[in-house]
């Protein structure tokens, strides 16, 4: 290949780049092992060449897929033990908007309980879901990534789907009413003030907190609003510490001290009450994240 075919080449798969981290984000939850495999489906292409390639921003969608779809299986095969709550790594920018690449990874609202839920799924019933109801990849495209025929792969979306539909509430999607709420919920935790928690948390809510994996047990899932605002009111001493921001595109917060991030904390709001909330407080994946975007 000449210097000017490689430059040409290169020039294509940038311009495909945001479309390739967006798959790999949502068929990993993972920013680092989407970045891995975009890298992955570079070199692929660099061996391969483009001479046979009439659709490049199909075969690179396909090739991203194969290369998540085997990161998946080896996940799978690497957890022995549950780890207690996981969350995927969150996308925190600034309360006022986000950025035109945060935008391209976070369309089709993204949020952090659509990914939790597509941690449930198995690695070929996320593949077909990722593709086809997020990309519109074709089920004659998707059967050979997944080894399967094109009615079996059909069948593996449409069982994740219903999983999906299950596990994600539909969130309110007016962004003030739900800092509003989120707001609400972080004044009731700083006063101490559990009524008020409750006024805002829907009975059957979803707290889950991921501290990594030691200490044993930290990381944990609790349900039910009473017990929701038990869990709220520990936390009010960092109250005073928490700055709104965007989490996935939805309302939250990020608590730092001494420019030390501590938490991110992800709300689902549906019905103008709190159904999930996530927070990430592992410190060795928060110092992964860049959290520059929240710098006046």
């Amino acid at each position: 290949m000449t210097v000017d075919e490689n430059d040409w080449m290169a020039d294509r798969f940038e311009a495909n780049r945001s479309h390739l981290r967006a798959v790999a984000y949502r068929m990993l939850g993972s920013m680092s092992e989407a970045d891995d495999a975009v890298q992955e489906s570079w070199l692929r292409l660099s061996r391969a060449g483009t001479d046979d390639v009439e659709n490049l921003r199909a075969w690179l969608t396909t090739v991203v897929a194969r290369v998540c779809l085997d990161m998946l299986r080896s996940r799978t095969s690497r957890r022995e033990e549950p780890l207690g709550a996981h969350l995927p790594d969150p996308i925190v920018s600034h309360q006022d908007g986000l950025d035109p690449e945060q935008e391209a990874l976070l369309a089709d609202s993204v949020g952090l309980a659509l990914l939790v839920v597509l941690e449930t799924l198995g690695p070929a019933e996320r593949l077909a879901f990722v593709l086809h109801d997020m990309f519109a990849v074709p089920f004659d495209e998707i059967a050979p990534i997944v080894g399967r025929s094109p009615a079996a792969a059909r069948q593996l979306a449409s069982r994740a789907r219903r999983r999906v539909r299950g596990g994600t509430p539909a969130p309110d999607v007016d962004l003030a009413r739900q800092r509003e709420v989120v707001d609400a919920f972080l004044a009731a935790a700083r006063a101490g003030d559990f009524d008020a928690l409750l006024a805002v948390l829907d009975p059957d809510v979803v707290l889950r907190v991921d501290r990594g994996a030691v200490p044993a047990g930290a990381s944990r899932e609790v349900r039910g609003a009473a017990a929701v605002a038990s869990q709220a009111l520990t936390f009010a001493r960092l109250g005073r510490f928490a700055r709104p921001a965007l989490v996935n595109g939805a309302a939250g917060f990020v608590v730092a001290a001494h420019g030390r991030p501590l938490t991110v904390a992800g709300f689902t709001v549906a019905g103008g009450r709190i159904v999930e909330i996530d927070l990430l407080a592992d410190p060795a994946r928060l110092r992964e994240l860049d959290l520059t975007v929240l710098d006046d």
